[in-house]
């Protein structure tokens, strides 16, 4: 049906706007949705397959309903083409069409995108030569095996790079007697260095102690590491700046400081500008400035690093401009890595900047022993930096350089390998390679056209729920995205559904922010208001410093209170900051027994959490949609698994059906 009853009026989706479907389908999950016909509830199905509409809540068929719905013909009126008017034939009128061409906010039939060439299975017998229990195929073995010398490895998505990088380290450590402490391993995230390293002891029969000596790590702490070491005292891990708010303060002082409203500027951009030319441009680089408003930015940079030299601070992205001036600076300290580092492998090749490239260069100096291993099809981080021009170029820096395509794809099908590569040969500048699939498949990829995340989210899980309701298992699925921010309406909607689900880091990493941790507290300190730490995470929203918390622990043995109430007893206050405490102090009662969304807002705008994240705390744009529906979600259908794999979770929900705990600060 394309009709329905929302608020004693009625809804036509032909003529609502898309934007608000959303809207309707929570509306049909609350049961304010009823039919236009037989005032029975309804839905708006949103989903993949099929066109939104409104359906009955209970099964059946309801004829009448659907021909109740259906738009009534227009009268046909009689007219002339033409009217004449003098010497002039004139236009009398138009018809309107109907069913007018589609628009961008048009519900658009899913496309099921077929292969673009027939799958051809490749015989193939893996070579068990170095190790019994891990199979290479010919381009792999050629990869692990090729040791001296620069070497290219354009490994193509899922075509084996992890295998080839650790078989090419243990085959190079078990069987050419290389000492695992000159080979350097340089990957962009922890993950993989445990994973790396998880292999070569479980799959190639590494001794742990060999494992443990080969030296790997991430860019960062890789330079972190060799910076710390020849300055620990200025190089301290107490200097970094590791919040972006920390960042941001800096920023608002120099915009005060030229008289811009910080709340008219997009500091998060400029800090991402920033980034981008500590990334790109080697130190002492002249950096061309296109506009005006990067002549603005590039004053707040200044007054940015005055301000961190000031206070003796450094940023992750100091890290590799510092190590390369280092090198540059003492050519001996160079010389003795160099000696120290004699084989260099790189992981994500496309994604290196032109700072780390540099200092990679010249550590892989004279031995030029360099293996990159990486893909230009998958370069995505040109905004903060990377470019895939030093895989393209490569052959250009190292002349005798010998390059290996892998191009068998283990991890998809025939389907999908295969749509993928008609949209990457679109790429102009690329190495010409192909991959191939290992496998085919009967399922082809479907595309599909929401209007936006809320309505792909929607529609996913429902798609999701359809295939559970006809037999599927929840584990059946996965849901990627590229962004933890971006996978924000998927996680709402798995929490308004019964569908059981684990989180791999995104959930907790939100529950780990910060902000999110402060709003929490205030929840946590009215159960229990000597929840020391709830209190701790509250003192900052206060503008106390931390070092009140040892404070409060005594005055609440000494006045015989809670800390809560203990806030407005501690020394030294300032007039402002003792009428903001005795304020609010009485609050926490009051929020005990509301409802957690009620909890949150109150806390938010009459105990002057909002005010506080004015005055510089951070900027977090979805926090508090993302918690409100954490809050008031159900977790699973009775007898089922829990929803979730994580405690902070569980603990909102349940946080008010907790009784109040005892006091335990005087005990």
């Amino acid at each position: 049906m394309k009709c329905a009853r929302l608020n004693d009026r009625t809804i036509h989706l032909h003529t609502y706007s898309r934007e608000h479907y959303q809207f309707l389908y929570e509306e049909g999950i609350k049961g304010n949705l009823f039919c236009s016909h037989c005032g029975k509830p309804v839905l708006l199905r949103l989903n993949i397959a099929e066109p939104p509409a409104f359906i009955h809540r209970q099964p059946g068929d309801f004829p009448a309903c659907e021909e109740a719905c259906e738009p009534k013909p227009a009268k046909e009126e009689r007219k002339e083409d033409f009217q004449e008017s003098g010497v002039f034939r004139l236009p009398k009128g138009k018809a309107i069409s109907a069913d007018p061409a589609p628009g961008v906010t048009d519900w658009q039939t899913p496309r099921h995108i077929k292969p673009g060439t027939p799958f051809i299975k490749r015989p193939e017998t893996p070579d068990m030569s170095l190790f019994p229990t891990v199979g290479l195929n010919t381009d792999q073995l050629k990869a692990v095996t090729e040791t001296e010398g620069p070497l290219l490895v354009l490994a193509g998505a899922g075509s084996g790079k992890t295998r080839v990088l650790t078989a090419r380290a243990a085959h190079m450590i078990e069987h050419l007697d290389i000492p695992p402490e000159h080979m350097l391993l340089v990957t962009f995230t922890t993950k993989a260095v445990a994973e790396m390293k998880d292999r070569m002891a479980k799959q190639y029969g590494l001794q742990p102690s060999k494992v443990r000596r080969l030296v790997t790590g991430t860019f960062h702490s890789l330079f972190y590491k060799i910076l710390y070491h020849y300055d620990s005292a200025k190089w301290n891990g107490e200097h970094l700046l590791k919040m972006e708010w920390q960042k941001e303060q800096y920023m608002k002082k120099a915009l005060y400081e030229e008289g811009v409203d910080e709340k008219e500027f997009p500091v998060d951009q400029a800090l991402q500008q920033i980034g981008f030319w500590k990334n790109t441009y080697l130190p002492n680089e002249r950096i061309p400035l296109k506009d005006e408003w990067e002549k603005q930015v590039y004053r707040l940079y200044e007054y940015y690093e005055r301000q961190k030299k000031e206070h003796r601070q450094f940023d992750f992205d100091d890290m590799a401009s510092a190590c390369y001036e280092l090198f540059i600076e003492r050519p001996d300290l160079l010389e003795q890595y160099q000696s120290r580092f004699t084989y260099i492998l790189i992981d994500e090749f496309q994604d290196i900047n032109p700072v780390q490239y540099k200092i990679m260069q010249m550590l892989a100096s004279p031995e030029q022993n360099l293996c990159c291993v990486g893909d230009d099809d998958q370069s995505i981080y040109a905004f903060r930096g990377s470019s895939p021009s030093f895989i393209l170029d490569f052959q250009k820096d190292y002349p005798g350089a010998k390059t290996i395509y892998l191009t068998a794809n283990y991890r998809s099908t025939h389907p999908i390998v295969s749509s993928a590569d008609i949209v990457v040969k679109k790429n102009k500048n690329r190495y010409a390679k192909m991959l191939e699939a290992a496998r085919d498949d009967a399922q082809v990829p479907v595309l599909f056209y929401p209007y936006d995340e809320e309505e792909e989210a929607t529609m996913v899980v429902s798609d999701m729920k359809e295939k559970i309701e006809n037999g599927a298992k929840p584990e059946d699925f996965a849901v990627l995205y590229r962004t933890n921010s971006a996978g924000r309406a998927i996680y709402e909607r798995l929490h308004q559904s019964s569908i059981p689900y684990t989180a791999d880091r995104g959930v907790q990493s939100f529950y780990s922010r910060r902000i999110v941790r402060q709003i929490l507290a205030y929840l946590y300190a009215s159960q229990n208001e000597d929840d020391t730490e709830a209190i701790k995470h509250l003192l900052p929203a206060l503008f106390l410093k931390q070092s009140a918390l040892n404070t409060l622990k005594a005055l609440s043995i000494t006045e015989d209170c809670s800390m809560i109430k203990a806030l407005a007893k501690l020394p030294d206050l300032k007039p402002f900051q003792l009428d903001k405490i005795k304020k609010i102090v009485p609050f926490f009662a009051s929020i005990r027994t509301m409802k957690p969304v009620e909890a949150i807002t109150f806390a938010e705008g009459k105990m002057g959490f909002s005010e506080y994240l004015k005055n510089g705390a951070t900027k977090e744009i979805s926090w508090k949609k993302v918690l409100m529906t954490c809050v008031t979600s159900r977790l699973s259908p009775k007898n089922s698994k829990p929803s979730l794999t994580f405690s902070p979770m569980s603990i909102t929900c349940g946080l008010l059906k907790k009784t109040k705990r005892m006091k335990t600060a005087c005990s």
